[in-house]
């Protein structure tokens, strides 16, 4: 009898412990990453774009390795691009700035935050098929290095700021 009350205490437990993970297990399984939630490789904080009636804008966030590794982000999606580039930003020696395709993706440091603002990275949708006003909320899809994906919401604001050229070789001169 005491063999049967021993196993029973010992299989509760055991059995908490297994429903417990297995819970865990489903809701970061049906999770997605929206504005400001976390993906298990990042957390994205303050994902926004600016408004525009042209054909292309920016998309601007904080973006926290939260991976337990280094990440490279490869590229992104946006809804309603026909392409999307990731950008730097160069401030030239007469002070304009310049910005450019980066070569090889924004790379983070385990533990790090990549800062996408005006003027500095950002990733730029282009070829837009409508204008993005005020408001609107916009699909975002992050690939990584290992194929992992990572999507959130930007909404859209008003920005005038941050009035950067396009690198010679880019093609992009005079959008």
């Amino acid at each position: 009898m005491s063999i049967f009350r021993a196993t029973t205490t010992t299989i509760r437990p055991l059995t908490a412990l297994a429903a417990a993970g297995l819970i865990a297990l489903t809701l970061a399984g049906c999770s997605q990453a929206e504005a400001g939630a976390t993906d298990a490789a990042l957390t994205v904080t303050d994902p926004w774009v600016k408004a525009t009636d042209t054909d292309m804008t920016g998309v601007f966030a904080s973006i926290k390795n939260t991976s337990g590794h280094d990440v490279v982000i490869e590229s992104a999606t946006v809804e309603g691009a026909s392409m999307t580039e990731l950008h730097e930003t160069i401030v030239q020696s007469d002070g304009s700035s310049l910005m450019q395709e980066i070569e090889g993706g924004f790379a983070i440091a385990d533990g790090e935050t990549l800062e996408l603002q005006p003027g500095g990275n950002h990733i730029m949708p282009m070829g837009l098929d409508s204008a993005i006003e005020p408001g609107d909320e916009v699909a975002v899809t992050l690939t990584l290095d290992d194929g992992t994906e990572v999507d959130f919401t930007a909404t859209a604001k008003e920005y005038t700021g941050a009035e950067e050229s396009y690198a010679p070789e880019s093609g992009h001169e005079g959008h």
